[in-house]
């Protein structure tokens, strides 16, 4: 090679050293600065996007949830779920579910959560987890006016209750010797009641008393106090270590604390408190069970 071949290499090799670096630097900087902005843009979107939850109900269950004249659901657990789910500002669909699906169809997936009345029970705590309670109830036994059915004379008594329940559970437990009528619905327990098919029935509180209200309850009544036991209190429901149970205990706390959740339970109750609502119902009972009994 001549020198002045290898002179004019070394001036090109100069004169490109420049411009390799100058590439270099701003394909670099092109580098680094678009993940930064995609994950700026996905973590926003991210922030922004609302959670979209799936809670199903039991649509028998008057008045915490049921279905109006034109099927749709209605009732408190179904307006205190809207407040919480525009509380967290979640988009949330309620589903109608049977009574018996409802712990199964969770840890299934088919569903994100359930509120139904449910009341929190060691037995369920061990395969789901509960929001804090959102109600306390008890349990009443029913029977037709006149009738001298009580709680101390079941024995080889019919008495219905609806299956999984609380009511049934300490049907089984503590009287065991009724002849015991279990039911997928609190309304398909009725039925039986009604048609004579039982002479009593088990039930929750609320919805117990809730019925002898209507027309279908007039001829029957309480027979003597409510029955109260350790699992009185309900909860949402969800499945094992979900971090909404956390969510939906926040946003059950500002409900509270801004005063929707007393204007919704007392909009249904007659009150503005958890306890106070138990202790109306209670009232409530006293009063339907000491009602005179007409003649027969």
């Amino acid at each position: 090679m001549t020198v002045s071949m290898t002179s004019s290499m070394s001036k090109k090799a100069l004169w490109l050293a420049p411009l390799s670096a100058a590439i270099l630097m701003l394909a670099g900087c092109s580098n680094s600065s678009e993940p930064t902005e995609s994950a700026a843009t996905d973590t926003a979107t991210e922030a922004e996007a609302p959670l979209n939850i799936k809670i199903a109900t039991e649509s028998s269950y008057k008045p915490f949830s049921y279905t109006d004249a034109d099927g749709k659901l209605i009732g408190y657990e179904i307006e205190l779920v809207d407040a919480l789910c525009a509380q967290m500002k979640a988009k949330c669909e309620v589903i109608s579910q049977d009574w018996d699906g409802l712990i199964p169809g969770l840890n299934a997936q088919k569903f994100d959560a359930t509120i139904a009345g449910m009341s929190i029970t060691p037995e369920r705590k061990e395969v789901v987890d509960f929001s804090d309670p959102y109600f306390h109830s008890g349990i009443i036994l029913i029977g037709k006016k006149g009738d001298d059915l009580s709680i101390d004379s079941l024995e080889g008594q019919p008495v219905a209750s609806q299956r999984s329940t609380v009511a049934s559970q300490y049907l089984q437990d503590e009287h065991a010797s009724a002849d015991i009528k279990l039911y997928d619905t609190q309304d398909n327990a009725y039925l039986d009641l009604t048609s004579g098919r039982v002479r009593g029935m088990m039930s929750d509180k609320v919805t117990g008393i809730d019925w002898l209200k209507t027309d279908a309850g007039k001829d029957y009544e309480v027979k003597g106090q409510e029955i109260s036991t350790d699992d009185d209190a309900m909860g949402i429901a969800f499945r094992k270590g979900d971090p909404l149970v956390a969510k939906f205990n926040a946003a059950l706390a500002e409900l509270k604390d801004n005063g929707t959740y007393d204007q919704i339970t007392g909009s249904y109750f007659g009150t503005s408190s958890t306890a106070a609502a138990s202790k109306a119902v209670v009232n409530d009972v006293t009063d339907v069970a000491t009602e005179e009994a007409p003649a027969n």
